[in-house]
């Protein structure tokens, strides 16, 4: 089982054919987007784009290739990395900075591309500042079995950068070993993006998409568990939070005043 896995994660770059998938959506007005509006994409300097989901007003979750530099191997300084969410056409229904990325400690372990790369390919980012839930809703991670296979995915991609596509239906084709694979329409720009699940009348994330391969059929998307890695990264954010610098408040003598020495910087500079 595994090495047929590496033997589809090997085409990730050659792997163009179209899937005939139904259902495809492009979210173009606020209508569209109602319910959606947590999903963003993730500008990442002069690198591209990624799709990013938020699940607390702070924190967006991606993959762990979207989070890291490609010439330094470490994560993206602060400001390096904008989300976006509900992009539309150029108008985004809020802009935050990320000051902070944690990804999981064992992805800098599997270099190549790999069964052991994809079970561990995601990162949280924090957002300088929370979105209002008035705003955007976040998603909530699902836990448990999917009732008859059925996933959902609202992502940015190539050839549809500006706005979300979401495929209404794809089918979950196997579950093992830390590993999910799929049949949803992903393409590059796509990395990153949750792949979700029904949870009665909510869609709730199952997965991050980390790569796309072939059977020889069909394109296959691939994306791996998450019980316990989120709680994990959000352990890390917790723990390397920028301790923010002291007030100084310079009293004048005699008058019971106070005038404004340094400014209180909050974490990240925001």
């Amino acid at each position: 089982m595994i090495q047929f896995l590496f033997s589809i994660l090997c085409l990730l770059t050659v792997a163009t054919a179209a899937s005939a998938q139904s259902a495809k959506r492009t979210l173009n007005d606020r209508d569209d987007l109602y319910g959606w509006e947590a999903v963003g994409r993730l500008d990442i300097g002069q690198d591209g784009f990624c799709t990013g989901t938020l699940i607390a007003q702070d924190l967006v979750l991606t993959a762990a290739h979207c989070a890291l530099n490609r010439a330094s191997g470490s994560p993206y300084e602060p400001g390096e990395v904008t989300f976006r969410a509900g992009l539309s056409d150029g108008k985004a229904l809020a802009e935050r900075k990320v000051v902070q990325i944690a990804v999981h400690p064992d992805y800098a372990r599997h270099p190549n591309l790999s069964a052991e790369a994809v079970r561990v390919d995601v990162a949280l980012m924090k957002l300088e500042q929370p979105i209002p839930y008035s705003v955007a809703d976040p998603f909530a991670l699902h836990s448990g079995r999917v009732a008859g296979n059925e996933v959902s995915i609202a992502s940015y991609g190539r050839g549809r950068s500006e706005a979300i596509t979401r495929e209404r239906s794809c089918r979950i084709l196997q579950r093992r070993q830390g590993l999910i694979t799929f049949n949803c329409d992903i393409t590059f720009g796509s990395s990153g993006s949750a792949l979700l699940a029904r949870n009665g009348p909510r869609w709730q994330i199952l997965s991050v998409v980390s790569a796309v391969g072939t059977d020889g059929r069909q394109k296959v998307g691939f994306g791996m568990e998450l019980s316990g890695i989120v709680a994990e990264l959000k352990s890390a954010l917790r723990r390397d939070a920028p301790q923010p610098k002291a007030a100084i408040r310079r009293l004048q003598v005699g008058s019971g005043k106070s005038s404004s020495g340094a400014k209180f910087i909050s974490p990240g500079g925001g």
